[in-house]
């Protein structure tokens, strides 16, 4: 194993003599045999370990033993604790990206303090099956096909030639010390599943699966590449830039292109434009001029001929902004997202840290910032307009809740007082199709 480890490193260009490579060890059986490899090849590197602290004192014997081999082998070890738990929730994310932010954050913090030229992770050829097959079932382009990369900026795999079982066999070959996570034997987790379940009846039907997926990913890996010359290509015959970074894209050019979707897709992405809004935009091409799409970063104008695309400005200071495809924020209050049909399905919810808006009535970006002097607007259930002013005096307001009071703006236009009113014109109708629903959470 070690020659062949050493001939993929060679051949992928991986990792020169004179490098330092920072490696990510867990304490378990892939890590570790990729420090044993790294060291037996001769290599310069350091040892990076993360303690999530989800597994308590499992977890720290995990830190002990990487610290130990560290210490034996006359590396440097970088290690840092995490409250993972409380930044999954913080930030409404899982336990798994949580660990995941963290991680990788952490390695590139270490890599840059300590001038390493990569890290390496022990992502292996089983990984890559799952990874794939993950991907499939949650829906990808071509480039989830190819499962993982074996460089992706810094971050190096050294050994996704290899499969679990040769993995595990040089480890009892060379009696190398690891730790096992009783939670890789839990089919809760979609990767596990995939490996405990699935991956047994593919061996079933060919015991040589491994290496055929292998040959098939490099066969993809291929395939993207002349798709994404071809996206490029398509790219600089659509889009022509000005000295401002407002592009314009000819659309009489977009009918030529098959398939459209996938195409536009495919050149607007850099943009950050998700499926459905280029999917909504391809349906508004034979309309009228002056429609409007977002993103978090840049906004579509459909003219006449022409779409125009441009940044979107800085909000004024004190002001955020929130695009249409954003799920949630964290800054400067805590605001989850999402756009429900309405029919006779959707539940109006009567609590005043939800609002439930007209989707095709808001113009986005949505502006998020304090109240200021002047400020007006139309509350729920009145016809007239009034003064923030006066209607935080009506609702018996404190100088604290004044002071922390938020508005919603589409436009120049309150669309809610965070927390507390909504602005009638704003509000569900028999005539809404789809609901923007945002919540507060304190």
């Amino acid at each position: 194993m070690l020659r062949e480890f050493k001939s993929f490193i060679a051949r992928e260009n991986l990792v020169r003599p004179e490098q330092k490579t920072l490696l990510a060890v867990s304490g378990g059986v892939d890590s570790m045999v990729m420090t044993e490899l790294f060291y037996r090849s001769g290599f310069k590197f350091g040892i990076v370990h993360c303690n999530f602290q989800l597994r308590g004192i499992e977890a720290d014997e995990d830190e002990r033993l990487v610290k130990r081999t560290a210490d034996s082998l006359g590396v440097p070890f970088y290690s840092k604790s995490f409250d993972t738990k409380n930044y999954a929730s913080n930030n409404n994310i899982s336990i798994q990206m949580a660990a995941r932010d963290l991680r990788y954050g952490y390695f590139e913090e270490v890599r840059k303090k300590h001038d390493y030229k990569s890290v390496a992770t022990a992502h292996h050829l089983d990984d890559q099956i799952e990874t794939f097959f993950i991907n499939l079932l949650r829906g990808t382009g071509i480039s989830g096909l190819h499962g993982i990369n074996v460089k992706s900026d810094t971050i190096i795999r050294p050994l996704l030639f290899a499969g679990r079982k040769e993995i595990e066999n040089y480890c009892r070959k060379k009696k190398i010390e690891y730790r096992e996570d009783a939670s890789n034997q839990s089919v809760a987790y979609m990767r596990n599943k995939i490996r405990l379940k699935l991956l047994p009846v593919l061996a079933e039907i060919n015991e040589d699966y491994r290496q055929v997926f292998n040959t098939n990913f490099n066969h993809i890996r291929s395939i993207e590449k002349v798709y994404q010359d071809r996206v490029e290509k398509v790219r600089k015959m659509l889009i022509a830039e000005d000295e401002k970074g407002t592009c314009r894209i000819s659309i009489d050019n977009l009918f030529h292109l098959n398939p459209l979707n996938t195409l536009l897709y495919e050149v607007l992405s850099p943009y950050n434009f998700k499926l459905s809004i280029v999917e909504q935009l391809i349906e508004s091409l034979d309309d009228i001029p002056g429609k409007q799409f977002y993103s978090d970063s840049h906004r579509i104008i459909k003219d006449r001929d022409e779409l125009i695309i441009s940044p979107l400005h800085y909000p004024e200071e004190g002001e955020y902004l929130i695009g249409p495809a954003k799920e949630s924020i964290d800054e400067p209050i805590h605001l989850k997202m999402s756009v429900e049909p309405y029919n006779e399905n959707f539940v109006l919810p009567i609590v005043s840290e939800i609002a439930c808006l007209d989707y095709e009535l808001l113009k986005f970006p949505l502006r998020l910032r304090k109240w200021k002097k002047g400020d007006a607007f139309r509350p729920l259930g009145m016809h007239g307009k009034k003064k923030l002013s006066d209607y935080f005096t009506d609702n018996k307001f404190s100088i604290n809740q004044k002071e922390n009071a938020w508005l919603l703006l589409s436009g120049d236009k309150i669309v809610w007082v965070v927390g507390h009113r909504l602005d009638e014109r704003f509000k569900i109708t028999a005539a809404t199709r789809r609901v923007y629903v945002v919540q507060f959470i304190k």
